[in-house]
């Protein structure tokens, strides 16, 4: 027995023991959590319960060249409700007047309101919706309604904001604007809004929010805890009015032909400034829309706008001259085994130079390079790349496509390599690279660098300003530039481009017209065509330079680009010049109004006596009136507007310096 109790006891000593040990090591649990993790637990308590929500900065504005947006963002507000924090004091009171305060600003009627709110306080909704996607002076209005102004703990009100990018003119050069990528919200990749991304983002903002509910918060405050910062704004080229003018003029061209996609770019002279670019593709049901940045991004083979370069080649290194006769025969000429044919049936025969290439002749071009470089090729490949014809222009937008030249050696290069290049094929080049190179040939040889950005600002002040960039200040002789002007003048007289000419208005230009996919192996059953239209205008002193190219026209409809891009070309050169302007004029500027001159000959009189009384300055203008006195050392005291209509100082007393005079005007 008396073993069996030392048993229990023993057992009651190790469960006690056991029990002490297991409390003693709770208590030194314990004491780690309050004073050596207790700052980890406790952020992490404070993480589960308030957390910092990121604001976006706005993004800088994007102007056109005369101050017109042309994307900007805007802030959005959705308005929810908290229904438990409000006290039932506060609610009963201002149910009614907050209800008939929305009903008055969004139309629903007084008792919609009252019911959503009365059943979110029933079920102890904490996240009604109220509206969305208002306005910031829609947004104040409402956060001003009663309740709502007592803050978001006792009115009960919760704001969440965001940022939209918006496009003021609309789909209008959205491709050259750029837009946000709809697959990744907030990453800008493309046109100025990619170009310029690091510049327009700004900083972002913080704001502390405490969870209410799974997967609800709301703000701890009104105030964030870091204000965003707004992006640079950038003022950009574009000119609204030209942009119009040339997607309109592209678009009805492109709807006539059904041609696949096209483009148009207007550059100034002068400063190298983009005016204007359109980028229209076909969609699957007929109607065009800002598809692809095909002006700056699409290399391809040019065909005839390359015979330019070929020419004045040519001239600059003496293989010719303008008179110089080229042989074009019958219209068609085998190079190395290989045929080249003119457009034109039976030929032109022995020719100038000039004239080969005003008919944009391929045997004459390719006649022309072959029978001077060949020998040499490298001689004419150098003066291409002394060009910059074989680089980028490097304009600050993404994308920009690679000019591809073939010179001796590299595998796409042959004996036709040559006479093909001649007449613009076996290379791609982009409309951008093509129209610099003849906006070099109108600015007097002096090739400058595209632009599409004029300057930076911030809060309406400069930050960067970005000045005309020049890439080959002499492009060649102006021997070389007057000859070449002149043939493009007389292309459009009478030449490929002469159903374009106008007596009223004068342009210089070339037409192109280029075979495309004929690899494929059903060319010969589908024809396809690159029609072009490069040049400038005026043609004696150009302002703007523009190319045109449409890809794919309708051969049923034509195809020739002087037929399919110039009369887009002729277009846009005439609305921008030709058009009627309202203009406002001053007639008899010099007419004086006789209430003007005795006002006038009223204050002279009284400021050329020289009295030591009081002035009568009653029905003077108080302007006047003030001059008048001040002028005879008064201190004058003015009330109203208008005449004099009393003075506190009757005329004929004595006059006092710094006396005080005191007029009433009406």
């Amino acid at each position: 027995m008396a073993f069996e109790e030392k048993n229990i006891l023993n057992r009651l000593y190790i469960i006690a023991g056991c029990m002490f040990l297991f409390a003693l090591a709770i208590s030194i649990k314990l004491m780690n959590i309050q004073f050596a993790d207790g700052e980890k637990y406790r952020e992490l308590a404070k993480e589960n319960t308030t957390k910092n929500f990121v604001i976006p900065a706005n993004r800088g504005n994007v102007y056109a060249d005369d101050g017109s947006l042309l994307a900007t963002s805007v802030p959005k507000y959705d308005i929810r409700f908290d229904a438990v924090t409000v006290t039932s004091e506060d609610f009963k009171e201002n149910l009614k007047p907050l209800s008939e305060g929305l009903s008055k600003m969004f139309g629903k009627p007084v008792s919609h309101y009252q019911n959503i709110f009365r059943k979110a306080r029933a079920d102890k909704n904490r996240y009604l919706l109220i509206v969305k996607n208002l306005g910031y002076s829609d947004y104040i209005r409402v956060k001003n309604l009663p309740l709502f102004r007592k803050g978001p703990y006792q009115g009960g009100i919760i704001v969440e904001q965001r940022t939209v990018r918006e496009h003021p003119i609309g789909k209008i050069a959205q491709r050259t604007v750029g837009d946000e990528a709809f697959d990744r919200p907030g990453y800008y990749a493309v046109g100025l809004e990619g170009a310029f991304n690091d510049l327009l983002t700004g900083k972002e903002g913080h704001r502390l929010k405490q969870k209410i509910a799974k997967g609800q918060w709301k703000p701890v405050s009104d105030d964030n805890e870091i204000e965003p910062q707004d992006g640079f704004d950038i003022v950009s080229t574009i000119n609204v009015n030209m942009q119009d003018i040339a997607h309109h003029a592209l678009l009805k061209q492109l709807e006539y032909y059904e041609a696949e996609h096209g483009s148009v770019i207007v550059m100034e002279v002068a400063t190298g400034e983009i005016k204007a670019v359109s980028n229209l593709g076909r969609t699957s049901d007929g109607t065009y829309y800002e598809k692809l940045n095909y002006a700056i991004g699409e290399s391809h083979e040019p065909g005839s706008t390359f015979k330019v370069m070929a020419m004045m080649a040519a001239l600059e290194d003496k293989v010719i001259d303008t008179s110089t006769v080229v042989d074009t025969g019958n219209g068609r000429k085998v190079f190395y085994g290989k045929a080249i044919n003119d457009s034109h049936r039976g030929g032109y025969g022995k020719i100038s130079a000039a004239k080969a290439l005003e008919v944009s002749s391929n045997i004459g071009l390719a006649t022309i390079i072959d029978d001077g470089y060949s020998k040499n090729p490298n001689k004419f490949i150098n003066r291409l790349k002394s060009w910059h014809l074989t680089e980028k222009t490097g304009v600050a937008i993404k994308g920009e496509g690679q000019p591809m030249i073939p010179q001796p050696g590299d595998k796409k290069w042959s004996k036709n390599a040559l006479p093909s290049l001649a007449y613009g094929y076996g290379l791609e080049i982009t409309p951008l690279q093509t129209l610099t190179f003849y906006n070099a040939i109108a600015n007097n040889g002096v090739m400058v660098k595209p632009r599409f950005i004029k300057e930076v600002r911030a809060w309406n002040e400069k930050v960067t300003i970005y000045d005309t960039k020049i890439i080959n200040p002499k492009i060649c002789s102006d021997e070389t530039l007057g000859a070449i002007r002149e043939i493009m003048k007389n292309t459009v007289i009478r030449g490929t481009g002469k159903s374009l000419y106008s007596p009223d208005f004068s342009m210089a230009g070339k037409t192109g017209t280029a075979q495309t996919e004929y690899w494929m192996p059903d060319w010969s059953s589908n024809r396809r065509y690159i029609s072009s239209f490069a040049g400038f205008f005026p043609a004696e002193n150009p302002k703007y330079s523009c190319i045109v190219i449409i890809h794919k026209p309708s051969t049923k409809k034509g195809f020739y680009g002087a037929d399919v891009s110039g009369p887009v070309f002729k277009r846009i050169a005439q609305k921008i010049f030709t058009e009627s302007r309202n203009i406002d004029s001053v007639e008899e500027i010099e007419k004086t109004d006789p209430i003007i001159e005795k006002d006038f000959e009223k204050y002279y009189s009284k400021l050329q006596q020289s009295s030591k009384t009081i002035p009568n300055v009653t029905g003077m203008a108080g302007m006047d009136a003030v001059s008048i006195l001040e002028n005879l050392g008064l201190r004058v005291q003015v009330v109203g507007n208008g005449t004099v209509s009393s003075q506190s100082i009757k005329s004929g007393e004595n006059l006092k310096k710094g006396q005080l005079i005191t007029l009433n005007l009406s």
